[in-house]
């Protein structure tokens, strides 16, 4: 298990860790830790994080996957001009036309698709934007909140009272996703206007289903505590290993330090 730190300037500690787990040949997770060079861009640009988990089969899942965090990286750096939240969404948008254009020029792969979830830190406001079921949560003085809703049937379900919460991740059908990169017409991108204030050790936890379908909110709460970010990804995707691991693991775990920027 080789979990890997983000090279990144004062004010904020990273690391992340992928694993394919116990059922699966490949890993169509792919995730990415991104901050411009110079100081300057980094005030004006802030830190990227993204994740995505991807769907369409060995190769379409890896590629779609990877055009995701691939395209939103490019994006969100050429087109960010003071408002993260309107570059998170021409990014999202671009990743969906681009997976759609390889899916169309490989007929193979049709039905390819992927989750994604993305973050920005700029200063100490934090930004997201977020397509499917991967999650984003923040976990304060000791206590987890989930920023993102499930773009899936069983999210749907919950949020009609159909299901209660507690039951969802044991729900048969709750991969089904009612929101992807790359499948439909159009794409709903969750992403909310506004920046969120971040405080002094705030943490931010990036996962895909792998994980958080088999680890609780309360026990990815715990093993953030007390942890460095490098710590709490070894010590999850172990969790998630020893419970079957079946499908493939990501974990990104980002700690502000107090100071979000130089």
């Amino acid at each position: 298990m080789n979990v890997k730190p983000g090279l990144v300037k004062p004010g904020l500690e990273v690391a992340s860790l992928t694993d394919v787990g116990c059922q699966r040949a490949n890993n169509e997770d792919s995730y990415l830790y991104w901050e411009p060079a110079s100081d300057q861009e980094l005030r004006s640009k802030g830190r990227l994080a993204v994740i995505a988990d991807g769907m369409g089969g060995y190769e379409g899942g890896q590629e779609a996957s990877r055009l995701a965090v691939e395209t939103v990286r490019e994006v969100y750096d050429d087109v960010v001009r003071g408002d993260p939240h309107a570059a998170l969404l021409e990014a999202f948008a671009r990743a969906h036309e681009r997976i759609q254009a390889y899916a169309a020029e490989h007929p193979e792969l049709h039905g390819m698709g992927t989750t994604c979830t993305a973050l920005v830190i700029r200063g100490r406001q934090l930004y997201f934007a977020h397509v499917g079921d991967s999650r984003l949560y923040l976990v304060r003085e000791a206590h987890i909140s989930r920023l993102t809703r499930d773009h899936s049937y069983v999210g749907r379900l919950v949020e009609s009272g159909l299901v209660r919460a507690e039951d969802a991740e044991k729900h048969p059908q709750r991969h089904i996703l009612t929101a992807a990169l790359g499948a439909g017409l159009e794409v709903a991108v969750e992403s909310p206007e506004r920046g969120m204030a971040l405080h002094d050790s705030d943490e931010l936890l990036l996962c895909t289903d792998g994980l958080w379908g088999v680890v609780s909110d309360q026990e990815l709460e715990k093993s953030v505590n007390g942890s460095t970010p490098a710590e709490s990804c070894a010590a999850l995707v172990k969790l998630a290993l020893e419970r079957g691991g079946p499908d493939n693991i990501t974990v990104q775990v980002l700690r502000v330090g107090t100071e979000s920027q130089p």
